[in-house]
Order: C-alpha cells, then sequence, then structure tokens
C-alpha cells in the first residue's frame, strides 16, 4: 500500500506544530515566563491543556481495547475524576494561590518545611521520567512501523520535535499546541468511530446487537456477587471506581506537578478552578468517545484472540484508508507530545524552582541567566526521556506494566502527604515525612503481592500517609506536654505560660 500520503500528513503536521508552538510561547523573559507563563493564560486554554497533557498515546489505543475485551464500566471511574477536581479546585487550589507558589511542591514547603518539598520533587522526577519513557517507546512504534526506521530514531525524531517548540516558547506555547493538539486526537478518534459505523451493515444498531449478548452496554457493577475478596480485586466496580477514580484524581491533577504547572499559569483563582473542573467533563466525553469506539470494533470483528492495546491499530493500520490512517497516527502523535512537552517542562520547573534555587544556586542570578540555565535544564531532561524510551524499548510487557504503574507506588504518599498538611495542623516535617515514606513501603508491598485492584493503590496509600502523619504528630504533641508538665509549665491553647512566673504576678 502506497503511504505517500499518510507521510506527508505527518511530516506536515509535526513540523507545522513545532513552528505554531515557538510563535505561540511568544518571548520571554525570566524563568517565570518561561515556567508559569506570566499568570496570563486563559481559563479554557489551561482546561484543553489539562486534558491533552493527561491523555497519552497508551490510553489512545488502550481504552478501546477495554470496552472491546470488556463493557463500559471504565465510566465509573471518570465519575470519580470529575469529583476528585471539585475537591482540588476549593480544597487545593486556594493554597496554591497563596503567595507566591511556582510548584506543586512550594506548598510542602511553606507548610512543612525545604526537605518535605525537595523529597516530593525527588519523587516526581523519578516517576515521571519511567512512566513518560514508556508513554514516548509507545509514540515510536507507529513512526518506526511506517518509516521502516529503528527505534532510537523514532524516539529521537518524536522528543526533537517537542523539544524546539517546548524549548522556545516554554509553558505557554506548550499549552497553546496542546489545545490544537486535543482537538486533532479527538478528532482522529472521531473519524475513526464514523468511519466504523459506515462499514458496519447497519450502523449504531449493529454496534448495540453485537453488544447486548455479552453485556457490553452494562454501565455499573456494583461487584458484590464475588464477596468481600472479589469486591477489592475487581478494579471496576461503582465504589471502587468512583471512590480509586477520586482519590487518583486528586493525586494526579492536584499534587503532581505536570498538571499543577498549568493551573498555576492561569489568570487568578477562579480561572484555575474552571479549568480543572472543566477538564474533568471534558474528560468523561473523551472516554465515552474511546470506548465507543471500542464497542464499534467490536461489532466490526466480532470476538478474536487479542491484546487489547493491539485492536486499535490494527484497524488503523490495516482497515483506515490512506489519508484517514495518516489523520489518526498524527492523532497518537498529538497524544504522545503533549504528554511529553508537559513532562519536560514540569520536570525542568521542578528541577529549577524545586531543587536548584534550594540547593545549587550559589548567587542571585539575573533573569536572563535563570532563562538561561532553565531552558539548559529543559534539554537535559529531554535527553534524559529519551534514554528512559530506549531503556524499555526491549522489555517485556511485564516491565512495560511495572512502569506504567510506578505512580501508584507514590501518588498515595505524595497525596497523603498534602492531606496531612490542610488537615491535620499538629503534624511537623519529621511526621509528613514518615508518613511519606510508610505510604511508598506500603503501596510496594500490596501491589508487589497483587493483593488488591488497581483501582485501591491511591486510597490506601493515603491512609496509610495520614495514619503514620497523624499518629506521629499525637505523639510529639503528647511528649512535649509530658516536657512542659516535668518543666513546671501549664499549657493554655498554643501557650505556654511558666507557672513560676503566673504565681509571682498573682
Amino acid at each position: 500500500m502506497d503511504r505517500t500520503i499518510d507521510y506527508v500528513i505527518i511530516v506536515a503536521y509535526l513540523i507545522g506544530i513545532a513552528i505554531f508552538g515557538v510563535v505561540s510561547g511568544g518571548k520571554q523573559k525570566s524563568a517565570k515566563d518561561y515556567f508559569l507563563g506570566a499568570k496570563a493564560v486563559p481559563w479554557w486554554a489551561v482546561c484543553f491543556s489539562i486534558v491533552a497533557s493527561e491523555t497519552s498515546t497508551l490510553t489512545f489505543i488502550s481504552i478501546p481495547g477495554v470496552a472491546y475485551l470488556t463493557n463500559l464500566n471504565f465510566l465509573q471511574l471518570t465519575l470519580g475524576y470529575l469529583i476528585g477536581r471539585v475537591v482540588i479546585a476549593y480544597f487545593f487550589l486556594p493554597q496554591y494561590y497563596k503567595g507566591e507558589l511556582s510548584t506543586a511542591y512550594a506548598f510542602l514547603e511553606k507548610r512543612f518545611g525545604v526537605k518535605t518539598r525537595s523529597f516530593a520533587s525527588v519523587v516526581f522526577l523519578l516517576t515521571r521520567t519511567l512512566a513518560d519513557g514508556v508513554r514516548l517507546f509507545a509514540a515510536a512504534i507507529p513512526l518506526k512501523l511506517m518509516l521502516n526506521i529503528n527505534y532510537p530514531v523514532a524516539i529521537a525524531i518524536i522528543a526533537c520535535v517537542t523539544l524546539i517548540y517546548t524549548y522556545t516558547g516554554g509553558v505557554k506555547g506548550v499549552i497553546w499546541v496542546e489545545v490544537i493538539q486535543m482537538f486533532i486526537y479527538l478528532g482522529g478518534a472521531a473519524i475513526a468511530g464514523v468511519f466504523l459505523l459506515h462499514l458496519l451493515p447497519e450502523g449504531w444498531t449493529s454496534v448495540v446487537t453485537a453488544a447486548i449478548p455479552g453485556n457490553k452496554l452494562n454501565v455499573i457493577n456494583w461487584g458484590f456477587e464475588n464477596g468481600i475478596a472479589g469486591f477489592f480485586s475487581t478494579p471496576y466496580t461503582f465504589i471502587g471506581g468512583v471512590l480509586g477514580g477520586t482519590f487518583l484524581s486528586m493525586a494526579s491533577h492536584g499534587t503532581d506537578q505536570i498538571i499543577v504547572q498549568r493551573l498555576l499559569t492561569a489568570k487568578n483563582l477562579a480561572g484555575g478552578k474552571k479549568a480543572i473542573i472543566g477538564s474533568g467533563i471534558i474528560v468523561i466525553v473523551q472516554f465515552t468517545i474511546f470506548l465507543l469506539v471500542g464497542l464499534a470494533l467490536y461489532a466490526f470483528y466480532g470476538p478474536m484472540n487479542v491484546k487489547s492495546d493491539e485492536i486499535f491499530p490494527k484497524f488503523i493500520l490495516e482497515v483506515l484508508p490512506v489519508g484517514i490512517s495518516g489523520i489518526i497516527i498524527a492523532g497518537l502523535f498529538s497524544a504522545a507530545m503533549s504528554t511529553l512537552a508537559g513532562s519536560m517542562s514540569a520536570l525542568s520547573s521542578s528541577t529549577m524552582l524545586d531543587l536548584f534555587k534550594n540547593y545549587f544556586q550559589k548567587h542571585n542570578y539575573d533573569d536572563k541567566k535563570e532563562l538561561m540555565i532553565s531552558r539548559i535544564v529543559t534539554i537535559v531532561w529531554a535527553g534524559i526521556l529519551v534514554l528512559s524510551a530506549i531503556f524499555f524499548m526491549n522489555s517485556s510487557r511485564a516491565v512495560v506494566e511495572l512502569a506504567l504503574s510506578i505512580a501508584s507506588f507514590t501518588y498515595g504518599g505524595l497525596l497523603g502527604t498534602f492531606l496531612l498538611g490542610l488537615f491535620v495542623k499538629k503534624a511537623t516535617q519529621e511526621d509528613a515525612l514518615a508518613g511519606f515514606t510508610s505510604g511508598i513501603f506500603v503501596m510496594v508491598t500490596v501491589i508487589s503481592l497483587k493483593l488488591v485492584a488497581w483501582t485501591w493503590y491511591t486510597i490506601i496509600g493515603v491512609a496509610t500517609t495520614m495514619l503514620v502523619g497523624w499518629f506521629l504528630s499525637k505523639l510529639t504533641v503528647r511528649k512535649d506536654e509530658v516536657l512542659n508538665k516535668s518543666n513546671g509549665a501549664a499549657v493554655s491553647g498554643d501557650d505556654m505560660i511558666p507557672v513560676a512566673d503566673t504565681n509571682k504576678n498573682s
């Protein structure tokens, strides 16, 4: 099959998106402009950017596969996604907009101290590097197959194009590119869905007819029929899906720098709230489209013994006509590059603002010098992400799945530490670090032993972190009270008045 038209579409997209990113980013005068877009981005652009940033190539190709192999139970999770974002809007964002916070982890320094901020930043850098290395590798697969090149070259091409507009346009350029990319990949999915319906004899009726016997239209799954063990081991139950989605969304969108960085570019708190809640509504629509494409694929192919991630790419490469497949593959690149650009910007911003300024910057550089260093750090992280993708190139599927679940090891501890700072007023930095570390160790155990379904991971991590932190804070308060009494002090509220002094004054 001659794919010249597909090549032209993909090359035109890659060149066009790089130029648009450079132009839309404008000129930056300081690191603050580079990482926060001078806090002048409209809320709706931030909203679209959040959706594009959280949607990777793996999401694009795997969610249709979920519906193909199972049903629509995944939608229960998206309800939790929306609830979690509402919580972020009314509890997290007001804290982020107090003062001049530059990253998600600056709040932890303000609440606990610089060690907690640094620890959270390092955890973010490690997990984001591994997870997005896998996503970059996945994005390189169709380019490698189409151009008949090796994986390192395909990975380097995608990374270099993404780096061009991330380096020159900063987060503002990244956001405006992601606005375009969201419509490209959603449009690509919609086109694939329409084409599928056109190929089916009776269109949507054929989809419904094929789906009913296997209960594929089922959205709600209460999950009680398999007992307690089955309830916690089934990922898409109503309670597990909604609660899991809520806590996962709170962690990924309230504590992960890749999303918080975008929220901090909004003009004000009201704009940030609209952006985060609006993204939750769009995500429900987006996943509905992806899942319906999966049902249409089931009606088209019927049951097959295939992996869930293979069914949509199979249709794109084997069935879609030349030109249409080029648009869909451009959509795949859009999903990949939006996540990759967001990672480059978030990783470099966290490195500069959370670590470099606190530990390595010995002198106060002027704005021009800081901007130059920020751009150099962006290049370094682009190279690290390429190396991470190449590392996973020859890995088995089990290792890839492990890398994709890396965030599950740390999200619970990260979110639990934020909630500890918000709701446990007596908690100290030592309490927070102990709770954070405990949350990570408990999650390593839970995930390694596969004790529950993945939708419960973040909840368990949060509960462990908060319980340990709260318990230690109580011990600290009790220890202080005992010491104060032994030193002849009477405690009244937050003030300690020495008994000896009150006796003298009476």
